[in-house]
Formats: structure tokens, sequence, C-alpha cells
């Protein structure tokens, strides 16, 4: 586990710097998108990192590396979305914006590890292409809890999808980076 703890922090940090730097870059601009909206964006990025699995002619040079950063991104996003709701302007600054990137990647880290542990690291025996599919599925069933108002009978909530697809996009990005194995 702790070479996992180590490859995650690394995959995260890479993540992380992306995302300060689209700030300084941009602002806090997305703080005008609504949960759906995000919810979209990860889409198009999954759909992308699908498209360049099964061989589609890619026609902008942009990797599955780069995918998976972004979903991770705009997953944290979301939750900060979710925890803030959205607002017509961008109402927060660069250093606030990375607390909140710090507190809700610790939050999405630490449920790794409690399902790390229960599932004895299982991840590292599927194929990429399979977290591909568990992000488009999260989507999916994101897409239908904000369809029915956010409103679940026996599911975990929007919150927890996401988390579940930040943590599918950094198992991507771990195999990619360090090799399968």
């Amino acid at each position: 586990m702790e070479t996992t703890k180590k490859q995650f922090d690394e995959v995260i940090g890479i993540c992380r710097g992306i995302f300060e730097q689209k700030l300084r870059d941009y602002g806090a601009s997305w703080r005008i998108m609504r949960p759906e909206s995000i919810t979209d964006q990860i889409f198009i990025k999954a759909k992308r990192i699908r498209n360049i699995e099964t061989g589609v002619e890619q026609k902008v040079d942009e990797s599955i590396l780069g995918g998976f950063i972004a979903i991770v991104n705009y997953g944290i996003i979301g939750l900060i979305q979710l925890e803030l709701g959205y607002s017509d302007g961008v109402d927060i600054d660069t250093d606030t914006a990375i607390q909140f990137y710090d507190k809700h990647i610790t939050v999405t880290k630490e449920l790794m590890y409690a399902k790390n542990n229960d599932y004895g690291e299982a991840w590292r025996d599927m194929r990429i292409s399979s977290y591909t599919d568990l992000i488009l599925t999260k989507i999916n069933r994101t897409k239908t809890i904000e369809s029915n108002g956010g409103k679940t009978l026996a599911s975990e909530g929007v919150d927890a999808n996401y988390m579940d697809m930040i943590n599918y996009a950094l198992f991507g990005l771990i195999k990619l980076h360090f090799g399968e194995k």
C-alpha cells in the first residue's frame, strides 16, 4: 500500500500542478458552471479517451494521459461546485480555489485507500480501458441522478460518483505514468 500511496501522491501532484497553472491563466472561471455542465465536460473527456483507445482517427493531439488529468481536475471542480453552489462570476481567488482542491482531493484519496484495502488493489490487474468504461458508467449514473434532482433511493449521490471517476482516472494515470505493473 505504501507504493500505491506514493504513486497516488505523484500523479495527484501532476494534476494539481496543471490545475494551478490553469487557475493562474484563467482564474476560477469554472465557478459559473453548474454540476450538470461539469458532468458533461467529464463525459467529453472520457468519450475522447475511449475514441483514442478504440482507434478512432485523432485530428487533435491530445493524449489519454491528458484526458485522465482533465477528468481528475473536473471531478474536483464538480465537488467544489457541489459544496459551494455555482456562481454568476468568479467569486474565489486562486489560493482559495487551491485550498478547496486540496480539501476534496484529500477526501477522495482517503476513500480510495479504504476501498483499495477492501478490494486488495484489484485495480492493478485491470486494463486501462476498463477505467474508461467505468468512468463512462459513472457519468451515466450521475446524469440520471442529476435528472432526478439529486434524489436517490438506494444509491450514492453525485459526489460519490465524482470521487469514483477521479479515482478511476488516477488509476489510469498511475498505470500510464509508472507502467502497467
